[in-house]
């Protein structure tokens, strides 16, 4: 089924395009990494080069087959006293032509539509390494942005026990102020190690595809607006699903290669017809002469073969093809229903995404205000260091949720047309017009 064409899945912004440097690689760079460098899409290419090999294979059925043989026997022949010896020779052509053969009709449909599912699971895998490649990028950029606000409350949290220190020794605070700001500084030390390690483990998931690492990481731009899915009715995402996901598509073929497969086999009651024509030569011994002769041999006809009896085989396999139409039928059936779910959570991710994005936005620019007037009443006294230290660490907090949410709604957007068979290695195009160099 041709698939249907939907307006580009993302993003407005308030400077349009792309900014990063050459220093920095976007995501269709790193995308085309993992086309050169990735064992899985590399194994699809290969079965899709076998597939297309299917086609070849099931044309030969219908097409005439050409054969020669040779053969060649030294004799000895004693007739009345007397003994000869002679080599006999015989050589032939034979080509047959199929007139009326059932089964190879259904084994070419058979094949053809073998090579159309290998050109399917082609698009597919091609589809899915480029949800693999985003997510491995997105959980990078993630860990580094979980990575720099923790060192951002690192050096917060630093200031802040200097600051108690500074405060204890002229005894405008208490010991108890010391302890807490060391608390919190090295709780924010722990919190840095931890993230500089989920830093190294997303990165090593995105070289186990690409074979090789960015030397350097782009960002999201500050002022990046995410826009709902375009359709916005769940009901058009979910029509589409049915009709065009990568899965459904196969499961379709595979319901009429099984179609096919029944036909073969209820074919082994019919008869077959073929056109036969040889040619050949062959020496033979002369008794009346008592010498070696050469025949020359010619041959047109055609041949028929009828089944009679094969003890049920024929019937069995029949009842079998039965029960895997059936099978395949109901695995169409399954794959609708995935596809169609997978579109749905992908959809409710993506609204449902937007909406978490703005209200973390919201905290963030409240968690930012809240965060100065603290320090504004810890200067005049009347905030403790404990609250600076508390609002730094909801600052924090704020931010790096805010970085995940939006890396999980722009996964989701993909994971959407994904859903519905139009996800390509183009719309990370519209994707790397989101960042900007660090």
């Amino acid at each position: 089924m041709k698939a249907k064409r939907w307006v580009p899945l993302l993003v407005s912004s308030v400077c349009a395009g792309w900014l990063v440097s050459a220093h920095a690689e976007p995501l269709g760079t790193v995308l085309r990494w993992a086309e050169e460098n990735d064992p899985v899409i590399a194994a699809a290419r290969a079965a899709r080069e076998a597939g297309k090999e299917k086609e070849v294979q099931g044309r030969a059925l219908l097409l005439p087959s050409l054969g020669a043989s040779a053969d060649t026997f030294w004799n000895r022949v004693e007739i009345g006293g007397f003994e000869k010896h002679y080599n006999t020779n015989q050589w032939g052509v034979k080509l047959t032509q199929p007139l009326y053969r059932p089964q190879n009709w259904a084994q070419a449909k058979q094949a053809e539509l073998q090579s159309e599912l290998a050109e399917l699971q082609w698009r597919d895998a091609e589809q899915q390494l480029v949800l693999r490649v985003a997510k491995a990028w997105f959980d990078v950029l993630s860990a580094r942005a979980g990575l720099q606000a923790a060192e951002e409350l690192r050096a917060a949290a630093e200031g802040q026990l200097k600051l108690a220190k500074a405060s204890f020794e002229v005894g405008t605070v208490t010991v108890v102020d010391v302890y807490e700001a060391q608390s919190r500084y090295d709780l924010a030390e722990a919190q840095v190690v931890a993230a500089k390690n989920g830093v190294a483990v997303a990165e090593a998931a995105l070289v186990s595809i690409t074979g090789q690492a960015p030397q350097r990481y782009p960002r999201l731009k500050m002022d990046v607006k995410l826009l709902p899915p375009e359709p916005a009715e769940l009901s058009a995402w979910e029509a589409a699903s049915r009709a065009d996901n990568l899965a459904v598509l196969q499961a379709q073929v595979a319901e009429r290669i099984a179609k096919e497969e029944l036909a073969r086999r209820r074919a082994g009651h019919q008869p077959t017809v073929d056109l036969e024509a040889m040619v050949g030569n062959q020496r033979l011994f002369n008794q009346s002469r008592f010498a070696a002769v050469d025949a020359d041999a010619a041959q047109i006809g055609v041949r028929v073969t009828i089944p009679l009896y094969a003890g049920g085989a024929i019937t069995s396999q029949v009842r079998e093809g039965v029960a895997l139409l059936t099978q395949a039928e109901r695995n169409r059936e399954a794959a609708e229903r995935q596809a169609s779910l997978a579109a749905k959570q992908a959809y409710l991710n993506v609204t449902n995404g937007l909406t978490r994005v703005k209200a973390l936005e919201a905290a963030l620019a409240s968690s930012l205000k809240n965060l100065e007037a603290t320090k504004t009443g810890f200067e005049v006294g009347v905030r403790i260091n404990l609250d600076v230290l508390n609002a730094q660490a909801q600052v924090a907090d704020a931010r790096t949720q805010l970085a995940q949410a939006r890396f999980d709604t722009l996964l989701a957007l993909l994971q959407l047309k994904a859903a519905a068979g139009q996800l390509a290695a183009s719309d990370l195009t519209q994707v790397d017009a989101l960042f900007e160099e660090e």
